[in-house]
């Protein structure tokens, strides 16, 4: 039954799951107000039977009965990887117009699964909601998984994103397509460390100057401003910090904001001072880790890593011992490109290592 459970996992995935079941929906439908459905991420619930979310990384995980399962999403809701049980995880499509009714599986064995769901781009434009799942008839949610005890925040911008990981030509634009973050260093390292995430990211997005901004600064929508609101670019509801407190969190920034010269390096330095305090008066307890992105090189590089040491080193001598550093090495071309010359699939896998080499000695994990 496993090896007829694994072929229509893959004949899924050979397809893109791009079918859809339309209405009436056929079969035991479960609202997202399930007490059993498991939510990971920034999720806004103001309307609680179709909760909202923009960054990639944000979780739907269930334990269920039956032999079939089914994703009732918003249309054109984007991108998501799917896992059943221990099967290899597949990519989900939901980009039509109409299509709102996704099948996850199909002639499961009788039993208990397990659902884990990641939404992998970032849905600032498409603005996806979820509105359930739909099992076979009579069929139940369990109790759901238990999440890992180690938690990390991850806030970056198109690198931690995972803008065009899954693109082997460099010039290639952005597209929804190529773009999957259950694929980036950030979440290859949690699942090294046996650790889950929330994600904060946006492509493009800086800490005083967004991709090509002014050298003033992008007054709206840099990362000290969108790092306030559960959802992107979205100003309906401010997020509240004590639905999670991570015991690590880790800032890749500073890439776009050194992305074409027309920056201002003492801005930079106190937008990071700014925004570290920021963090901090969230997260009280946790570890911060300032990350240098693989993307600079040259005189952006230097500028980028001696801002970075000089605001941790100044936050130590302020009393805070728990900022840290911590450099990627700088991609080459070696690895490949993504889109946009933004890292490859090897050169976030090589990222991933060398991150959870860092993080298990600093957080003894």
């Amino acid at each position: 039954m496993k090896r007829r459970l694994l072929f229509t996992l893959a004949t899924l995935m050979s397809i893109g799951i791009n079918a859809s079941t339309t209405l009436p929906l056929q079969g035991t439908v479960i609202k997202p107000t399930n007490p059993n459905i498991q939510y990971v991420g920034r999720i806004c619930f103001d309307h609680p039977e179709r909760p909202r979310f923009t960054f990639p990384g944000t979780q739907i995980n269930a334990n269920f009965t039956g032999t079939s399962l089914k994703l009732w999403v918003k249309p054109k809701s984007g991108y998501f990887m799917a896992q059943i049980d221990q099967a290899a995880p597949f990519k989900v499509a939901v980009m039509g117009e109409r299509d709102s009714v996704v099948t996850l599986a199909s002639a499961l064995p009788q039993g208990s699964h397990q659902l884990r769901l990641m939404y992998v781009i970032e849905g600032y434009e498409l603005k996806p909601d979820f509105r359930g799942l739909i099992l076979d008839e009579g069929a139940r949610l369990l109790p759901p998984p238990t999440l890992p005890q180690r938690t990390i925040e991850f806030i970056g911008n198109s690198i931690t994103c995972g803008y065009g990981n899954e693109s082997v030509v460099a010039p290639d634009p952005f597209e929804y397509e190529t773009e999957n973050h259950y694929l980036t260093y950030a979440q290859q390292t949690c699942r090294a460390l046996g650790a889950y995430a929330h994600v904060v990211a946006r492509s493009g997005i800086g800490v005083y100057r967004s991709y090509d901004g002014p050298k003033e600064g992008t007054p709206n929508n840099v990362m000290t401003t969108e790092y306030e609101y559960t959802n992107l670019y979205d100003r309906s509801e401010r997020w509240d910090f004590s639905r999670f407190q991570p015991q690590l969190v880790c800032i890749n920034l500073g890439t776009n904001d050194l992305s074409t010269n027309n920056y201002d390096t003492a801005l930079l330095k106190a937008a990071y001072q700014r925004f570290l305090k920021q963090v901090r008066s969230h997260n009280p307890k946790a570890k911060i880790v300032f990350l240098c992105g693989s993307m600079l090189n040259g005189k952006e590089l230097e500028i980028a890593r001696t801002i970075l040491n000089e605001v941790t080193e100044e936050a130590h001598q302020q009393g805070d011992k728990e900022v840290y550093r911590f450099d990627f090495t700088p991609q080459t071309g070696e690895l490949g490109y993504g889109a946009s010359w933004h890292p490859s699939l090897k050169q976030h896998e090589k990222m991933a290592a060398e991150l959870t080499t860092y993080l298990r000695k600093l957080m003894k994990w």
